[in-house]
């Protein structure tokens, strides 16, 4: 994990007005629901008192209840209450779980994972996606989030994974790519060509105005877009679950038709294709070995694993800037 950053964890859509619900990222357990202004809350699902799952419990007055022993806990974690000891009596100030800040979005949930006194205002999104209308779905895969990010910077893969889909054309042969970093936002620029025998592939500075091909853009810590042209995208969010376990939200984003009907149409369409593609991509990737990716590994990278190298080494950068953040 890279510690100080806004993850997306979440669509909004499932996170109901009135039931808590319980996930696990980062490794952890956590209890989320929304306060009596639809806010979203986010506290470790463990009771301090006997360690019971608070997310099982129910909101009472934008509060979340213990369903053990009635305990009361705010947005912060403290408990306001124990019906034990009565309503006039304050709790202990040690009476308190960790929580979680969070923001609210574009359909989207993000939970700062880090020091508090390090946080962002607002997390990065591709705001320009607020004026196309989506569909989405989410899937799990058996691999670190790493892998799953890693897989959509491989454009190496495309004709041999996908023949049947993004990969058709059989162009095996992989100019550059080029591959431009700015702050947290990698965007890479793929030229991928038939193979006629003859031909080397162009290194990357060989490549004129790359700013005209087909490209992709990766914002750390775990989004993604796919800029398949001005009107049509595939997002997606690589959600970290445990060391062995992701959650991939993919959107398929358009503004090509405003219709409400035909919009709907086109966009269930766009999520049927979206899925092919992404189910194409997890029979293969979760036979990697190791599950996580690191800087170094048993591996022998080629020109063409060019934007993965980059990903893996400003990874590694932010990590090792954050040392005292637990990692996994």
């Amino acid at each position: 994990m890279i510690p100080n950053q806004w993850y997306v964890v979440l669509e909004s859509k499932e996170l109901k007005k009135n039931k808590p619900l319980r996930i696990t990222r980062f490794s952890e357990p956590l209890a989320l629901w929304r306060d009596e202004n639809n806010k979203v809350c986010c506290i470790a699902d463990r009771c301090c008192h006997r360690g019971v799952s608070l997310s099982c419990g129910k909101i009472i007055n934008g509060k979340l209840e213990c369903p053990f022993h009635g305990f009361i806990y705010d947005k912060s974690g403290k408990v306001l209450m124990i019906p034990a000891n009565g309503k006039n009596k304050p709790a202990p100030e040690t009476m308190k779980v960790k929580s979680y800040k969070t923001f609210e979005a574009y359909g989207l949930i993000w939970l700062w994972w880090g020091d508090e006194d390090k946080t962002t205002e607002e997390p990065f999104f591709f705001r320009e996606l607020a004026d196309f209308s989506y569909s989405s779905f989410k899937d799990h895969w058996g691999v670190h989030y790493s892998r799953a990010i890693e897989n959509q910077l491989d454009v190496v893969h495309l004709p041999f994974v996908h023949k049947s889909t993004i990969g058709r054309g059989n162009k095996t042969l992989v100019n550059g790519p080029v591959v431009v970093r700015d702050k947290e936002l990698i965007t890479f620029y793929v030229n991928n060509v038939e193979d006629d025998g003859k031909t080397i592939p162009l290194k990357p500075d060989e490549i004129v105005d790359y700013e005209k091909l087909f490209h992709l853009q990766f914002h750390f810590p775990n989004i993604w877009q796919n800029y398949i042209s001005d009107k049509i995208r595939a997002f997606a969010a690589f959600v970290p679950v445990d060391e062995e376990n992701s959650i991939i939200y993919i959107r398929y984003y358009q503004r090509m038709l405003k219709i409400p009907v035909l919009r709907e149409l086109f966009n269930y369409i766009g999520k049927l294709s979206s899925i092919v593609i992404l189910r194409q991509d997890k029979r293969v990737v979760i036979t990697q070995l190791p599950k996580k990716s690191a800087v170094r590994m048993d591996e022998r990278l080629v020109m063409g694993d060019k934007p993965i190298i980059e990903y893996r080494k400003h990874r590694n950068e932010l990590i090792e800037s954050n040392p005292e953040v637990n990692q996994f």
